[in-house]
């Protein structure tokens, strides 16, 4: 009973970490090719992927300006 709750537990944890890994793409201003390649990164690498495709920063970059 052991392997089968640790199973669903991986692949619930393998779901929900690709769904914030597309959330968090939407929220980058990406062409769709981008998307789709770093989705699929985050889809094909299952474990790691989404945390690559989030500290990858994809995109151009937000520049803040530094106020003093």
């Amino acid at each position: 009973m052991v392997p089968e709750i640790l199973r669903t537990l991986l692949v619930v944890y393998v779901v929900v970490a690709f769904i914030l890994a597309v959330f968090y793409l939407l929220r980058r201003n990406l062409t769709p090719l981008e998307f789709v390649l770093w989705g699929g990164l985050a889809l094909l690498v299952p474990v790691f992927g989404p945390f690559f495709v989030i500290a990858a920063r994809p995109g151009p970059r937000w520049m803040r300006s530094r106020r003093r």
